[in-house]
């Protein structure tokens, strides 16, 4: 499935959208700034897997700092059978100089 830009997430998160996203980076990433995702470190995903099966075939969003881990996390996660997953762009470095 097709990544997600910066603003399209931000337009859809503004409207008030509900949309499940994923954070792929080191909880003191997350501490420093979030959006509010659910945090699996790209390290945990794995043995996380089973708590995500509810995601498997609705809308996925992945982000990380810059877009490497969350492109990771995104092909991990389709090799096990998830449909619509999508990277956000830029990550949240893009995210943050969007404001």
């Amino acid at each position: 499935m097709e990544d997600i830009s910066v603003q399209e997430l931000k337009d859809r998160l503004s409207k008030g959208e509900h949309i499940s996203i994923i954070d792929v980076r080191e909880p003191y990433e997350y501490e420093e700034f979030n959006i509010g995702a659910i945090l699996i470190p790209l390290g945990d995903l794995k043995d996380e897997l089973p708590k995500l099966n509810d995601f498997k075939t609705t809308e996925l969003i992945v982000h990380c700092k810059s877009g490497n881990r969350s492109a990771a996390a995104k092909v991990f996660l389709e090799q096990n059978g998830f449909q619509q997953v999508r990277s956000l762009i830029g990550g949240m470095v893009a995210y943050q100089a969007l404001n």
